[in-house]
């Protein structure tokens, strides 16, 4: 995941959005604040085009060159979260989800927002409740409520 910036925006008009459009948006949003959940305007040749922004990583994200832009089409959301290494198992909460990989958590909204993270030496196991979150390591347990 790294430290990664990336928006996942899904158009609220119907168009089909042409190869490359991404740069237009970044070039249009360079500099704007940006939170998971809320809409942004793309103002273009005088058109303004609504998106829902699906997620923004990290929330709120300053838009700069670096940032990653995706759109999202359909009446799915859909949401790709790419891991810098295989994915263990993924444990379902009631507002999101624990990702292990090897002996590392990641805990993550419902939107994909990356909440918490963190390594164990000896990562033994995971439970989990609606609300919270039980690390097995070593000789203890840490509780995690995201």
């Amino acid at each position: 995941m790294g430290d990664s910036m990336r928006l996942i925006l899904k158009p609220l008009f119907d168009a089909e959005l042409p190869a490359g459009f991404e740069e237009v948006v970044r070039a249009k949003l360079l500099g704007k604040e940006i939170k998971t959940g809320e809409e942004v305007v793309v103002n273009l040749i005088g058109e303004p085009l609504h998106f829902k922004v699906l997620l923004a990583e990290p929330s709120p994200l300053k838009v700069d060159e670096r940032t990653k832009i995706e759109f999202s089409s359909g009446g799915i959301d859909v949401v790709n979260i790419e891991f810098d290494r295989p994915v263990d198992d993924v444990i379902p909460l009631e507002n999101g989800f624990v990702v292990v990989l090897g002996n590392e958590i990641v805990v993550l909204s419902k939107e994909g927002q990356k909440l918490y993270s963190e390594e164990f030496k000896e990562l033994k196991g995971i439970r989990a409740t609606e609300d919270s979150v039980v690390v097995i390591h070593g000789s203890g347990i840490k509780i995690i409520r995201p």
